[in-house]
């Protein structure tokens, strides 16, 4: 388990604002207790209403604004992980295609519903976003050049109500890391409120195929 740089994840969520939003899609569905699929939505981040954009970066932001090293944390896919068939790929997919395949997307909520485990209903909120990552100078002044286009994924899973209204994040991940101010494939950083890391059925269940 390597150690997330806060600075990083700091200059992600100055891009998740009104102003200077970083999202172009957002997905997610609505699952029961059991992990049975209630409902699915899948929209162009732009054309929601001003006040939805904000609720939702607000989800989003959860993520990668989390107390570092603590309720986020970075793990490496071993091998076994990346194999044909496994979530890693399947993340992969959905980074490329920008969460357009809905296909693929309910593999995702089937495999998830599967394997999480938790009290009452939940939601899984997909966002994805592209930064470009401006050169820093000796003296980490931005130079305002591009130096890569850093593509990525936050999911947020949230507690809802009977009127599907999300309560706060209770776990998510970030893929693929931010790391060093690039994009690390074989990483992800994965949020989980307090005490949930290693509990059965987690965040890390879903991800790994080991656990």
């Amino acid at each position: 388990m390597g150690e997330i740089n806060r600075e990083d994840m700091l200059e992600l969520t100055r891009r998740m604002t009104l102003k200077r939003n970083c999202f172009d899609r957002i997905a997610g569905a609505y699952l029961d207790e059991e992990g049975f699929v209630d409902g699915t939505f899948n929209k162009h981040f732009q054309k929601l209403s001003q006040k939805d954009q904000q609720a939702n970066l607000d989800i989003a932001k959860a993520v990668p604004f989390s107390d570092t090293n603590v309720q986020l944390r970075e793990y490496a896919f071993g091998e076994a992980d990346r194999k044909p068939g496994s979530i890693w790929q399947l993340l992969m997919a959905l980074k490329e295609c920008g969460l357009k395949n809905d296909a693929m997307l309910d593999v995702f909520y089937e495999e998830f519903g599967q394997k999480y485990r938790t009290d009452g209903s939940y939601a899984i909120y997909f966002f994805h976003g592209s930064y470009d990552v401006p050169l820093k100078a000796s003296d980490k002044e931005s130079l305002w050049e591009s130096e890569e286009v850093y593509q990525f994924l936050i999911c947020a899973v949230c507690p809802v109500n009977g009127d599907y209204e999300p309560g706060e994040p209770e776990c998510g991940f970030l893929f693929p890391a931010f790391k060093d101010r690039s994009s690390d494939i074989h990483r992800i950083d994965v949020f989980q409120t307090a005490g949930n890391f290693g509990k059965v059925g987690g965040m890390e269940a879903v991800l790994f195929s080991q656990k």
